[in-house]
C-alpha cells in the first residue's frame, strides 16, 4: 500500500501514540512519555535554581514554616501512596523542596522532581493551613503523576507532525500551505493539547484531594477553597474548550464527586 505525504503526519502520530507511552501512578491513565526522566529532573532543578535566584523569598518565618510543614505531609503521603502501590522507584530521585515567594500573584506551582513553590498572594485565598493544603495538594500531584513530561511530550509530537506536514505541502503554493499550517495547528491544540491539559489538571484534583486527604488535612475545604479562587478572578474566562482549566464550575462539579473517596484517605 502506498502512503501520500499528506498522510504522513497522521500515521507519525498514531506511532507515537502507539508505542511511546507510559502509565501514570495512582491512576492508570496512560499517557505519552518521550523525555527521559534524567533529562526532565535535571532541567527542572536547573530551572528552579534560576528562578529562587530572581525572586524574593519570604523573610516571615510564620508563614514559611506553614508552607514548609504542609509540603512535607504532603510529600509524606504521596511516598506513602507510591510505596502501597509498589512505585516508590518513581520517586526515588526527586529532591523535595518548598519555598514561599514574596508576590502578589495568586498562585502555586510544582515542577517535575518535587520543586514547589508558593506565592505569598496565595495564602489570604487559603485562609488557613488546610486551604493552603488543597493547593499544595493539586500542584504536588502533577509532578508526582509527571504532567510536566507528558505535556513536553505532546509538545514534540506536535512539532515533528507540523514538520512531517510542512515537508509534505512543499510542493504546494503558498497560500495552500499558508490554510493547512494555520488549521493543524489550531487543530491540534483545541483537538489534541488542550484537552489533554484539562485532563492533567482533573487528574491532579482527584489525587491532591487523596494526598491531602492522606496527610490529615479534610479534603471537604477543597470545594470553598475552588470557590473563593472562582471569586478572585477578573472578568470571564475563555470557553471551556479553548481552556487549559476546566470550568470553575465543573472543576467544583468534579471534586464534589471525588470526595467520598478522598474521604476514605482521610482521618481527622
Amino acid at each position: 500500500m502506498r502512503v501520500s505525504l499528506w498522510q504522513l503526519p497522521l500515521i507519525l502520530l498514531v506511532f507515537v501514540l502507539l508505542f511511546s507511552c507510559s502509565t501514570v501512578p495512582v491512576t492508570g491513565r496512560r499517557q505519552l512519555d518521550l523525555v527521559p526522566d534524567s533529562t526532565m529532573l535535571s532541567t527542572s532543578f536547573q530551572e528552579y535554581n534560576e528562578f529562587l535566584k530572581n525572586h524574593n523569598l519570604s523573610s516571615d518565618q510564620e508563614k514559611v514554616q506553614m508552607v514548609r510543614r504542609v509540603g512535607k505531609r504532603i510529600q509524606q503521603s504521596v511516598e506513602t501512596y507510591f510505596a502501597r502501590q509498589n512505585l516508590s522507584g518513581e520517586l526515588q530521585d526527586y529532591q523535595w523542596e518548598f519555598n514561599l515567594v514574596e508576590d502578589d500573584q495568586v498562585n502555586a506551582f510544582a515542577m517535575p522532581g518535587g520543586k514547589v513553590v508558593v506565592y505569598t498572594g496565595l495564602l489570604p485565598v487559603a485562609e488557613n493551613e488546610t486551604g493552603l493544603a488543597v493547593v499544595m495538594g493539586h500542584e504536588i500531584a502533577h509532578a508526582a503523576a509527571k504532567h510536566g513530561s507528558e505535556r513536553m511530550s505532546q509538545m514534540l509530537v506536535q512539532q515533528m507532525a507540523g514538520m512531517s506536514l510542512a515537508a509534505a505541502l512543499q510542493n504546494q503554493p503558498g497560500p495552500t500551505r499558508q490554510l493547512a499550517m494555520a488549521a493543524f495547528g489550531a487543530g491540534t491544540a483545541v483537538g489534541f493539547l488542550l484537552p489533554y491539559s484539562r485532563v492533567q489538571e482533573s487528574e491532579a484534583d482527584r489525587l491532591g484531594l487523596i494526598f491531602m486527604a492522606m496527610a490529615g488535612y479534610d479534603p471537604r475545604a477543597a470545594v470553598d477553597f475552588w470557590r473563593r479562587m472562582a471569586e478572585k478572578k477578573e472578568g470571564k474566562g475563555p470557553p471551556e474548550f479553548l481552556s487549559t482549566h476546566p470550568a470553575d464550575d465543573t472543576r467544583i462539579r468534579n471534586i464534589q464527586q471525588l470526595l467520598p473517596d478522598a474521604m476514605q484517605y482521610y482521618r481527622g
